[in-house]
């Protein structure tokens, strides 16, 4: 089987839950041996000096199946390229590829035009779509927040969007999202790694007999972080992601300020994170501010520490070093891969309490969940794991382990069979194939087909 994976970033450029889901899948599948795979992983213009003169699609760091989608001219309302020569050079890359599966993990910086495109090129090709947030519902960057006042938002409607965009008419909504489902027309399966997605799709009109649920899954970063033996207190907390408005870490700083203005100093907050770039100018501004005014404090009164991006093979030192992991997300968080990096080193999580972390997290089982978007809630529980006893050991011993990269393959593989119609289509091309070379060779290739 000959299998596309396309990608939004490479998760050795920029760091992100979506990228190193599809890399972990990529990864697995060449682990399996029966897969001939290739990732073709999209990139902006931030990154110039990968953007080879003449160049579309490149290779990546020399390494076998793995390249560059070298996006331009993109349009991120209707998310589309119109790089006429771009499209051009991904049909040629398709064509001469010829995969069997063809599947999606975004569309972002490709343009969901592409999947159209692929149908037309690869006529019988599978194509699946798995779903990392709600880009083709909401044009608020996919994250269901209200621009109004941050809320989270429940629902689209074409009046309900044009309160967020007011310069927008309701009438381009209401166009955007015919644009969006008959691209998703051409899609033979949709995923999603969260139950709870599911309904927010098909409320959006979404068939769900079209949605399969499968859970991400990631290798074991090396071995389990050390737990200490000691009574000390469990008052050191980790956060690990990217430093944007929806995964919340102002709201972690403002919690910081909450509990010193109690007069409560006895804790340790490490962050662990990059992309701040990427942050709107008020939450950029405001992380920055804090870092400066926290170097300006005497050490012994540091709370916070800025440890800045990591490697995934950094994480299980980074994570010996904390005995709590925060996941204070805003949004609808579609499944925070961070929850089962926490799991996998045995570290409970405290979480906004909606969306997949809500899901996920069993409060009081294998962790805490807090209101979400509530700094004063978020200090309130921190204080709690600092203080109660025995909380941290009982909350440890209620963690399983999360799935691994295996079973999520697996789980993939399940949604990848390739249709009768494709087989009997490669098993033509061979055959015209070997008349084209002589007829001594035709009996041969007939028998290896049918194999």
């Amino acid at each position: 089987m000959k299998v596309l994976l396309v990608s939004l970033f490479h998760p050795e450029i920029v760091r992100g839950g979506a990228q190193q889901v599809c890399y972990e899948l990529f990864q697995g599948l060449k682990e399996r041996g029966d897969v001939d795979v290739t990732l073709l992983a999209a990139i902006d213009e931030s990154h110039a000096a990968l953007y080879k003169s003449g160049a579309r699609i490149t290779g990546f760091d020399g390494r076998e199946g793995e390249f560059l989608f070298l996006s331009r001219e993109y349009d991120y309302w209707w998310h589309k390229t119109s790089n006429v020569l771009l499209l051009e050079t991904y049909v040629e890359f398709l064509q001469l590829l010829d995969p069997d599966v063809v599947h999606f993990h975004h569309f972002l910086l490709l343009g969901i035009d592409l999947i159209t495109l692929t149908r037309r090129t690869l006529p019988k090709a599978r194509i699946v779509l798995t779903l990392h947030e709600f880009m083709t519902i909401c044009a608020a960057d996919g994250q269901m927040l209200r621009k109004t006042d941050g809320s989270l938002c429940t629902r689209a409607s074409a009046v309900r969007c044009n309160q967020c965009f007011p310069d927008s008419p309701p009438e381009k909504f209401f166009m955007r999202e015919m644009w969006m489902k008959k691209h998703l027309e051409q899609v033979d399966v949709l995923t999603t790694p969260s139950r709870y997605m599911i309904r927010h799709y098909t409320d959006w009109g979404i068939d769900p007999s079209r949605i399969v649920h499968v859970t991400n899954g990631q290798r074991h970063h090396g071995a389990v972080a050390a737990i200490d033996s000691d009574d000390r207190p469990r008052n050191r907390f980790g956060f690990f992601g990217q430093m944007v408005d929806n995964k919340g870490v102002w709201l972690v700083l403002q919690a910081v300020e909450h509990l010193r203005a109690e007069g409560f100093c006895d804790f340790v907050v490490e962050l662990n994170g990059d992309n701040l770039r990427y942050a709107s100018e008020r939450r950029r501004g405001e992380i920055e501010a804090f870092r400066e005014r926290e170097r300006e404090r005497p050490i012994a009164e540091q709370n916070v520490v800025f440890n800045g991006s990591y490697h995934t093979e950094q994480l299980a030192a980074r994570m010996a070093r904390v005995d709590w992991c925060i996941v204070p997300s805003v949004w609808w968080e579609t499944f925070a891969l961070v929850i089962s990096e926490a799991w996998m080193f045995r570290r409970p999580v405290i979480a906004s309490n909606v969306g997949a972390p809500g899901e996920r997290v069993r409060h009081e089982v294998d962790g805490l969940l807090f209101q979400v978007g509530d700094a004063r809630a978020l200090a309130r529980t921190m204080r709690r794991a600092c203080t109660e006893e025995g909380l941290w050991e009982r909350l440890v011993d209620g963690i399983e382990a999360p799935v691994g990269r295996e079973a999520m393959v697996e789980g993939f593989i399940a949604t990848y069979p390739i249709t009768d119609r494709r087989v009997e289509d490669k098993k033509a091309k061979e055959i015209k194939k070997a008349e084209a070379r002589g007829g001594c060779e035709l009996q041969a290739v007939t028998i290896r087909a049918n194999r």
